[in-house]
């Protein structure tokens, strides 16, 4: 092992001594959802990373994913013309965008055959079984491998009956993952720069789920008595009759999404840029007065809270305080714009180590920031307005949560990753 794979690996238990830190109650932790879910994400990372067969599967992932995108253009190039094509430069609207409808509709396909449905059945008995955990919080973080917020809709039965802690887990699964959908906008925004990225994302999003679980039981631990514990709960699914009309409907859901993310963008990152032109304001008369220079802005100002983090996920000096900013900045203007800022300094060549681009992407990989929170509570208060109470309770601890868990994957993934090994290569 290199030093860095160390300093990877000793991150894992600095996360984990935080979230015990943190605990709403430490003497009712479950121990073993802490241990297997950690071992999981080993296993899986050891299996992915330095066995041969793994290396195999996760070469025929991404390049399965790579060719998958390449098709998914086909349709954005023939509505958009040369605004669609790659070779125009980077659109967000007219080449990302289109591919989120078309992993909406091929994700319908794999529901509507039943593919998907078995995965998450096989990971929810997993977690199920060896973590000690409810079936209803299981299934619902399993979904979320997948899904976004649908994945609540999994669970749809069970969530007026959750305990505060189970509802804690569905928000910290929700926003520790990423939907497939939003793979396919990932892989478009950094292939170019970062050929392996599709199968690191895939990994990642695998990773999380177990590593949501981890922290979300230890900040806010069982003290009830859930209603499913230890016992699998059947998938809730609305399924279409004809595979026409699941694809018709998906397609239509993955248009929604798309006026969803365009919204958010441009509130989110319009109020960003004026608290920032605040803060830059406010801050510039601080340095005059006491003859610094600190960066004031909310991207500064969030690089200096996750620098330490940012070590301690096994990313080089060197590469730390840029790579601090974009992980930082997650939390206020989503992944998005986190990921097209990793892409952008990959394009301009200011990282040096690429095993820095790697770990980030492990790091950025979830949904965990303030506008996908309040979507998450939302949505699981439609379904439940009775846990409205509880759910504002538990919000900010459960992003909390989903940010822990990101950094884990991240540091479990930087405990494999050997330089020279061709997964890291850009």
């Amino acid at each position: 092992m290199e030093i860095y794979n160390l300093v990877s690996f000793a991150g894992i238990f600095i996360l984990l001594a935080l979230a015990w830190l943190f605990s709403a109650n430490r003497r009712e932790i479950n121990w073993a959802v802490v241990i297997w879910g950690v071992g999981l994400q080993m296993l899986f990372a050891l299996f992915i990373f330095v066995f041969p067969w793994g290396i195999k599967f996760f070469y025929f992932l991404n390049d399965l994913v790579v060719k998958v995108m390449d098709c998914s253009m086909a349709g954005s190039k023939f509505v958009f013309g040369p605004l669609g094509e790659s070779s125009s430069g980077f659109i967000l609207a007219f080449q990302a965008f289109p591919t989120i409808i078309f992993f909406s509709a091929l994700m319908a396909i794999l529901y509507f055959y039943n593919v998907i449905p078995a995965i998450i059945r096989f990971f929810a008995f997993l977690f199920t079984r060896l973590m000690k955990v409810s079936g209803a919080e299981a299934l619902c973080t399993a979904s979320n491998i997948f899904v976004g917020v649908e994945s609540v809709l999994t669970v749809r039965p069970f969530v007026k009956d959750m305990t505060a802690s189970e509802l804690c887990t569905v928000l910290t699964a929700g926003m520790a993952t990423v939907a497939s959908s939003m793979l396919g906008v990932y892989t478009l925004m950094l292939h170019d720069q970062f050929p392996m990225i599709a199968g690191h994302l895939i990994s990642a999003s695998l990773m999380s789920a177990p590593a949501a679980l981890v922290i979300s039981k230890m900040l806010l631990p069982e003290s009830g008595q859930p209603k499913t514990l230890g016992e699998n709960v059947e998938l809730v699914i609305e399924k279409e009759e004809h595979l026409l009309e699941a694809i018709i409907k998906s397609a239509y859901t993955g248009v929604q999404l798309i006026v969803g993310i365009v919204a958010l963008l441009v509130a989110v990152l319009g109020l960003v840029a004026l608290l920032n032109t605040i803060f830059v304001a406010l801050g510039a008369q601080v340095n005059q007065f006491f003859q610094i220079s600190l960066d004031w802005s909310l991207k500064g100002l969030l690089g200096y809270i996750f620098y330490p983090f940012t070590l301690i996920l096994g990313i080089p000096p060197m590469d730390a305080k840029i790579l601090a900013g974009i992980i930082g900045e997650r939390l206020v203007v989503t992944e998005l714009t986190s990921y097209q800022d990793l892409a952008s300094a990959l394009s301009q060549g200011i990282l040096q180590d690429p095993r820095s681009v790697v770990i980030a992407t492990y790091a950025l990989c979830g949904f965990a920031h303030v506008a996908s929170m309040a979507i998450f509570v939302g949505g699981v208060s439609a379904i439940a307005p009775s846990q409205t109470g509880v759910l504002a309770k538990i919000a900010f601890r459960s992003l909390i949560a989903a940010n822990l868990a990101c950094l884990l994957t991240a540091c479990v993934a930087g405990t494999f990753f050997l330089q020279g090994s061709t997964i890291l290569s850009l």
